[in-house]
């Protein structure tokens, strides 16, 4: 099973926009990235977003990318515990990807490959995608990190 963990675009700053849509350069980054993660053959059998405005629009334009489908999901704002999403997750038989926030996504992250949701051993990104695999022994491991740099 893959994971696939992705913060938002850039997003406005709350004075100048209090929804916080996504700049240009942000939806033009996440663009490319939705571009290569399809060459990538992702297969998500969801894409979970938060209901903020920036998760929701990176999370739409990667699932017209992807040609799957994107929901809304409680429990995915940048302060909520992640211990019912590592659960959630630890369910799932598919591959599943999450468009949210930070620390949130910090703290998936170094839950499910540390043990501790403190150590933060990911460096996340605008736009970037970080794709974490189940080992079978029922470990995660890093499989690899798209930044929009990377995918420009």
């Amino acid at each position: 099973m893959k994971l696939y963990l992705v913060q938002h675009g850039e997003a406005r700053p709350e004075s100048e926009d209090p929804q916080r849509s996504l700049t240009q350069r942000g939806m033009e980054a996440v663009r490319n990235v939705a571009k290569i993660a399809k060459k990538l053959n992702l297969h998500p059998t969801v894409i979970h977003h938060s209901g903020k405005l920036r998760a929701e629009q990176t999370a739409r334009i990667l699932a017209d990318s992807l040609g799957k489908p994107a929901a809304a999901a409680g429990g995915l704002n940048p302060n909520d515990d992640v211990r019912k999403w590592v659960d959630r997750i630890s369910r799932e038989k598919g591959d599943v990807m999450i468009v949210g926030h930070l620390p949130f996504l910090e703290k998936v992250a170094s839950l499910l490959l540390a043990g501790d949701e403190n150590t933060r051993p990911v460096l996340f990104r605008y736009g970037a995608v970080v794709c974490l695999e189940k080992k079978e022994t029922g470990g995660w491991a890093v499989r690899w990190v798209l930044t929009p740099e990377m995918a420009a």
